[in-house]
């Protein structure tokens, strides 16, 4: 049976009623939780924050892993009332501590060491410099508890009342603070539920961090469905995808990473499914090769990859659903989300007809209330109301989403424009490639150079710029879009949610010695 609270709080007491028994959450230690215990535990941990000092409105940032006990934290801290700042763990001692002190946060919660960086240290380093904030130190079985009966009285937050400030990821200048509320999250999980049939006792997985805005929302699918989250702190391509197969996922996710780890174990091992029941492959934050949809569908089975796509301040505008044709499975992000308008505009603003490409533009249940530097809001939202997402894309006549490229994502050589996306779809599909990024490089002469940065596939031969280009070109791509230069690696570089960081490929070779 589903929920249809729009508050955090009040979905954790109707979910923890109706399925008290039923399995929450799942760790890859093992740990299990039920839908009472997790309210159970919340209470006890809203209540030893409570004697720290946290009450009502309150700013609390926290910096954590996927543990059980993070997924604990977003129902005590809702419990209280407080206004909640989850920090993605790529985020340093510049970003955290601009994000604690333009939040105002209270407290900073992080663990101690974790994967070789010492986030307690750092912590200490944003206390120095701010001195008003409180930070604690946690690991998993060391949070903060206390007697539930002390716990003030419980207020339910209003539709449109600041919960969450969620940051985007700030590659190129600080992070920006997006004002969500309960009632956008719920939006979305719900939505996102429905498109993926997540049903009462399915088992989706969270290997991506739970601090990401995709985290949450898939807090609020499982209160809302009844299903089981699979927790891992660390996504390994081998241990997570054992975890998950041993615990009968359903969905795994979270994104193309995602499917190609899975993808490659299940080569090693033909003769036996992964996967035995799943239903489909949710994916979204980053691009996915075109045949990547029919090889998950054909190797691993279910109705293959269900993606969509969104932002921090607007997430999930579309996405596909499981009963989709696999052309439009394969080639989009499927469909608005209920209650979604999405246009497609010109550089002037004006609606393009279905099929034609344009920045979309939408308005939206999910939409932020604004950014927390309103000084942000002016050049976000055009004149209409409608937001500026920044993504290319084509909306067509069926209403599906194809997303293009980014309006900063095209490089102009020669004064004319590359599209980054383009180039990268057609090098997915040589034998040679499996990961690849295509950037754009200063360049005296042109302005700007294309530079495709490339992980090959062990077992196939060496990919050469000559090879590059030829295939390129017989691919039929324009000759003034074929990269001038190619960077072979072992790795693409990607955020937690799978998005390339090409500034952080930008900045390792733009000194690289260029020759015509």
């Amino acid at each position: 049976m589903r929920i249809d609270n729009t508050n955090l709080w009040d979905l954790v007491l109707s979910r923890s009623e109706l399925s008290p028994d039923a399995e929450m959450l799942v760790d890859e230690q093992g740990r299990r939780l039920t839908f009472m215990e997790y309210r159970e535990q919340a209470e006890e941990m809203a209540a030893g924050l409570q004697n720290h000092g946290i009450q009502e409105g309150d700013v609390v940032a926290w910096e954590l892993p996927t543990w059980l006990e993070t997924v604990i934290l977003a129902a005590a801290l809702s419990r209280i009332g407080a206004i909640q700042n989850p920090i993605i763990a790529i985020y340093r001692e510049r970003e955290v501590g601009f994000c604690a002190r333009q939040a105002g946060a209270k407290m900073l919660i992080t663990p101690g060491d974790f994967r070789g960086f010492d986030f307690g240290e750092m912590g200490k380093k944003i206390q120095a410099d701010i001195p008003e904030l409180i930070h604690i130190v946690v690991e998993p079985k060391n949070f903060p508890l206390g007697p539930r009966e002390n716990l003030q009285p419980y207020r339910a937050p209003r539709k449109d009342e600041l919960r969450w400030l969620c940051y985007t990821s700030g590659t190129t200048a600080d992070p920006k603070g997006a004002k969500h509320t309960d009632a956008s999250i719920a939006a979305i999980g719900d939505s996102m539920g429905k498109r993926l049939d997540v049903q009462e006792g399915d088992r989706p997985a969270l290997v991506f961090p739970f601090p990401h805005i995709g985290g949450l929302t898939w807090l609020f699918t499982a209160l809302q469905s009844g299903a089981t989250l699979l927790c891992d702190a660390a996504f390994d391509p081998s241990t997570t995808t054992e975890f998950l197969s041993a615990e009968n996922c359903t969905h795994p996710g979270a994104g193309t990473p995602f499917h190609m780890a899975y993808l490659a174990a299940q080569r090693k091992q033909p003769e036996a499914k992964l996967f035995p029941d799943v239903k489909n492959f949710p994916g979204g934050g980053a691009p996915k090769p075109v045949q990547l949809h029919s090889e998950v569908k054909a190797e691993l089975g279910g109705a293959g990859i269900v993606s969509g796509w969104g932002l921090t301040e607007a997430p999930i505008l579309t996405m596909g659903a499981s009963t989709d044709p696999d052309s439009k499975l394969a080639l989009t992000e499927g469909k608005a989300m209920p209650g979604v308008e999405l246009i497609a505009v010109d550089p002037n603003g004006k609606r393009v007809e279905p099929g034609n490409e344009g920045e979309l533009r939408a308005k939206a249940p999910q939409l932020m209330l604004g950014y927390l530097d309103v000084n942000l809001d002016q050049d976000a939202f055009d004149d209409n109301g409608y937001f500026r997402t920044g993504d290319l894309g084509i909306i067509d006549e069926d209403g599906y989403v194809v997303i293009s490229g980014r309006l900063k994502d095209v490089i102009i050589r020669h004064g004319e424009n590359i599209s980054a996306k383009e180039v990268e779809d057609i090098l997915f599909q040589h034998e040679s490639v499996q990961d690849v990024a295509v950037i754009g490089l200063s360049d005296t002469v042109t302005g700007e150079r294309a530079c495709a940065v490339v992980a090959v596939n062990e077992s196939t031969v060496p990919l050469s710029l000559k090879a590059m280009k030829t295939y390129l070109d017989e691919s039929g791509l324009r000759r003034n879009a074929i990269p001038e230069q190619l960077e072979i690696v072992d790795a693409i570089p990607r955020n937690p949610s799978g998005k390339i960081t090409k500034n952080v490929l930008q900045e390792q070779f733009k000194d690289e010695n260029f020759q015509r």
